[in-house]
């Protein structure tokens, strides 16, 4: 197979199934919308739009998947906005940031979050604390679970 015979709309869905993979490993939302409008122009080309149209659709679904994802981004980061399903759930203290400051990283939900560690009680690595707060990344943790 020579470069002549590799269609743009290949090209776009290796590149979006490429970058899914990715955003899978990263979690980051904003790969997989690039991801999704990669396999947009894909579909554009196998329906026969030019390279020009191609483009455009991608251009246009990576810009709509941008606000998507920073519309509920800033949903979830609103101060005050408190995730009540995040509430009471426990995470294991990793490490300690600054345990003077009680700044810590916790595991939870299979990802490592930086924490406020409530309480003046001395709390070891591996110890289990509870969500008392979520306000964007950063979690207000207590080993005591709130009622």
């Amino acid at each position: 197979m020579t470069p002549d015979a590799i269609s743009p709309a290949l090209i776009w869905f290796i590149v979006g199934v490429l970058l899914i993979i990715f955003e899978l490993v990263t979690g980051t939302f904003y790969l997989l919308m690039l991801g999704i409008a990669a396999l947009a122009a894909a579909v554009s080309g196998w329906l026969g739009a030019p390279i020009a149209v191609q483009t455009l659709v991608a251009a246009i679904a990576t810009v709509a998947g941008f606000f998507v994802v920073r519309r509920r981004r800033s949903g979830a980061m609103a101060p005050g906005r408190n995730d009540t399903l995040d509430l009471g759930q426990s995470v294991t203290l990793t490490a300690w940031l600054s345990e003077s400051q009680r700044l810590a990283r916790v595991r939870y939900r299979d990802s490592d979050w930086d924490a406020d560690v409530l309480g003046t009680e001395p709390v070891a690595v591996g110890g289990v604390l509870f969500i008392v707060k979520a306000e964007g990344s950063r979690l207000t943790v207590s080993p005591i679970r709130p009622t």
